[in-house]
């Protein structure tokens, strides 16, 4: 029989974590993302954009790589996903928590009540935004044949690219079915967005932003990602926007996230993109 030091064991964990929050960070951080112009899709451009807004919000150093194969090199298959020395990290919770265990976190000064609030914020950003951007991408037909299969399949060879193109269909259906999302109607699903916009604003109310008039946390660079990118994507059908654009309260949060973070003026030498706020 083995008996183990329960309070050893703790303490050997907490002084691990300890440790690990004073390594120095390897700069700069790489963050890796599919290519921009020509192959990147909705819901993938919103969580790049998200990360690269928190990274920038936490005064982190880092630079952008475009990869064609960037699901692919990814540890859970999705985008973003970030290199720090010898680890790589994906996905926009997976960063902030990782980043967290470094002791830089955007949410610190916020009480216990406000922090299990902005997590509540956090998840219906998730499940709402998500969920819509990968149905209209991927399930409403009009868009899925004139924007999703050019886009996805565009840095792959015939017949590779209809290859890749129908197996991640596949996989996106199944976990819209699983979530009860595939069998929404469209006019349903914008009726999501449009109930999700209305709860953001309403906790936003006359804030500069979610939390606080001056420091933006981590529910700031979500919220900026997504309403950002659905804001300045083309698309066939441009009723997400139009819903997006009927909160104003949310838009101005993007236009001064924007004008501090990615405009010329506040552009650090990490990254050489600008982004563009189309009215």
């Amino acid at each position: 029989m083995i008996i183990v030091d329960m309070p050893h064991v703790l303490l050997s964990d907490s002084i691990a974590v300890e440790l690990e929050a004073q390594e120095p960070w390897p700069q700069p951080i790489t963050l890796y993302q599919p290519y921009e112009v020509e192959q990147i899709l909705l819901p993938d451009n919103a969580n790049c954009l998200a990360v690269q807004a928190f990274l920038k919000m936490c005064q982190l150093d880092f630079q952008i790589e475009p990869r064609k194969n960037a699901e692919f090199m990814s540890p859970s298959g999705r985008v973003p996903f970030i290199k720090c020395g010898t680890k790589l990290i994906s996905e926009y919770d997976g960063i902030v928590t990782h980043i967290g265990s470094k002791g830089i976190s955007l949410s610190d000064h916020l009480d216990s009540a406000a922090k299990v609030d902005m997590r509540a914020y956090l998840s219906l950003v998730n499940n709402v935004f998500v969920n819509a951007e990968l149905y209209i991408c991927w399930v409403d037909t009009a868009i899925l044949n004139a924007v999703t299969k050019p886009r996805h399949g565009s840095v792959y060879p015939w017949p590779l690219n209809h290859y890749l193109n129908w197996q991640k269909r596949r996989e996106v259906i199944k976990k819209l079915n699983v979530l009860g999302w595939y069998n929404k109607s469209l006019d349903e699903v914008f009726d999501d967005v449009r109930k999700c916009c209305i709860a953001l604003s309403e906790r936003l109310a006359d804030e500069e932003f979610f939390f606080g008039k001056d420091k933006p946390n981590e529910l700031d660079a979500l919220v900026f990602g997504h309403i950002f990118t659905i804001i300045t994507t083309p698309l066939s059908n441009n009723k997400l926007a139009m819903i997006v654009q009927n909160h104003p309260k949310l838009v101005n949060l993007c236009k001064r996230i924007e004008t501090s973070l990615f405009s010329p003026q506040a552009i650090d030498s990490q990254t050489n993109e600008t982004l563009e706020f189309k009215n």
